[in-house]
């Protein structure tokens, strides 16, 4: 059997970093763990072929040599699985598809007559079944949310490494919060689920026998969602490093309180976790209560953060304009309260409604939906009536995120950071494409762009004040250059 796994075209957004990658000479950012998982559940015996078309392209004699293609997709990538799915109706191939784009009320895709809804651990023998034997049904749909101790590795030795930024790793699905815009706990469950230590650590050892020896992105719902498991695991992957040598760094996303936690904080930087995403989402506590995220309103945002950046963490924070209890000052305040707290990376979107979420259920009885979210919230745009100006909302929005990146605004972040960030934990390996970047940055950033003399103040600024931290500050630097692009094309 010949199995075609395609990942679709991720689109420019924030979080693609496709202005940056060109820096170390990487096409993308993650491979599509998904599909790897996927195909680590499946027969080894069969014969696969991975094209990820952030990577590659589709030939038609890929499409020619499946037996069944498949695809996992996030609602971000509509239009390429539209495209993906079009060419093998053409061919005569059939698609299997799946991930959270595909839910039982998703819209049908031309070419896309058989979909996976849910988790694929527990259906996984009835679709390999029923691929064997020429008959997959329109529709699997798991029922509950499954253990995921006895979920198999990913099938790493399909994919090229050399081409991506980082490896994607997952310890967890779930979330113990329900925050009212967020759709993980109708996704993944409430209630987190891990894979145990010694999976993780299996995982970690098989991405260093291939040669990975750069970043793993934990892609987990909420990293910290079950505190004590989660110190069981960071104790042991510090053991981990001890007894191979590891210098992989981590990153993850978690939940503010893990702030109120030193010894947490303290297993994370020793694993060698360097960075965090967090869902900070706005520093108004009246919204933050209206949309049930009261784990944000138990402290100080501002203290939180900085805590949690003299821990030797890095806080990349998401941020939500749009609420229904948001004033015409939110966009001040978002700005003031990102500078302040210095959060380099700073995620901000336009409120959206998701399918499956409370928020999108709420407004759709209350009559106020009016399309379906594009799944890039930086796009200036909503799929329902705000309470403030629809126009008034974009047009703050798209000066807010150029304000946010314009260089003189963005360079003061990172020093800010810098004055709080203690680094701590195992270094990271210093790499020639890492090497290689910072000088293609003195001529892009330094000669070429605009604000180029912002650029040389902060490179002299930082080597005088903070020295030991200068190759951090040039990454975050390269990546301020990307945050820029996107913020231009709002």
């Amino acid at each position: 059997m010949n199995i075609l796994l395609v990942s679709p075209r991720t689109p420019d957004t924030f979080w693609s970093f496709k202005h940056a990658l060109r820096f170390v000479g990487k096409r993308a950012a993650l491979p599509p763990l998904g599909l790897l998982t996927v195909a680590g559940m499946m027969p080894r015996k069969w014969r696969y072929r991975l094209v990820d078309l952030n990577v590659h392209r589709l030939r038609d004699q890929d499409i020619a040599w499946a037996d069944y293609v498949l695809v996992s997709a996030m609602m971000v990538h509509q239009r390429s699985v539209e495209e993906i799915a079009g060419r093998c109706h053409e061919a005569g191939r059939p698609v299997i598809a799946g991930g959270p784009m595909f839910s039982d009320d998703s819209p049908a895709v031309t070419g896309i007559d058989h979909v996976v809804i849910g988790e694929a651990e527990e259906l996984i023998d009835e679709l390999v079944r029923d691929m064997q034997r020429g008959a997959v049904r329109p529709r699997y749909r798991a029922e509950r949310f499954p253990e995921i101790t006895q979920t198999p590795a990913p099938r790493w030795d399909l994919l090229r490494g050399r081409h991506y930024a980082s490896m994607p790793l997952q310890t967890t699905r779930g979330c113990p919060f329900d925050c009212e815009f967020c759709d993980i706990v109708a996704l993944n469950g409430r209630k987190p689920r891990m894979k145990s230590p010694q999976q993780v650590t299996a995982e970690l050892d098989a991405l260093l026998h291939l040669g990975w020896r750069g970043e793993v992105f934990f892609v987990d719902d909420n990293f910290i969602g079950d505190k004590a498991r989660c110190k069981e695991l960071l104790r042991t992957i510090i053991g981990w490093r001890r007894d191979t040598g590891a210098r992989m760094i981590f990153l993850t996303e978690a939940s503010v309180n893990m702030a109120q936690d030193p010894e947490l904080l303290d297993l994370m930087a020793r694993a060698g976790f360097k960075k965090v995403f967090l869902g900070i989402e706005t520093p108004d506590a009246e919204s933050l209560k209206a949309c049930r995220k009261t784990q944000n309103t138990r402290a100080d945002l501002v203290d939180t953060v900085q805590t949690i950046q003299n821990a030797g963490l890095e806080v990349m924070g998401g941020f939500i304009v749009g609420f229904d209890s948001d004033k015409q000052d939110i966009f001040e305040r978002q700005f003031e309260f990102i500078q302040k707290a210095g959060v380099v990376t700073a995620m901000v979107g336009l409120l959206q409604a998701v399918p499956r979420s409370r928020l999108y259920k709420r407004l759709a009885k209350e009559g106020r939906l009016i399309g379906e979210s594009l799944g890039d919230n930086t796009k200036a745009a909503f799929n329902f009536e705000p309470k403030l100006n629809r126009e008034f909302l974009v047009s703050k929005y798209r000066e807010l995120m150029q304000r946010l990146y314009e260089p003189r605004a963005y360079y003061a972040r990172i020093q800010a950071f810098l004055e709080q960030h203690r680094p701590r934990g195992p270094r990271p390996r210093l790499s020639a494409a890492q090497v290689g970047a910072f000088f293609k940055s003195l001529w892009l950033m330094g000669v070429v762009s605009r604000g180029r003399r912002e650029y040389w103040r902060f490179c002299a600024r930082t080597l005088a004040r903070h020295p030991s931290q200068f190759g951090l500050a040039m990454t975050l630097a390269i990546y301020g250059h990307h945050f820029r692009k996107v913020a231009e094309t709002l």
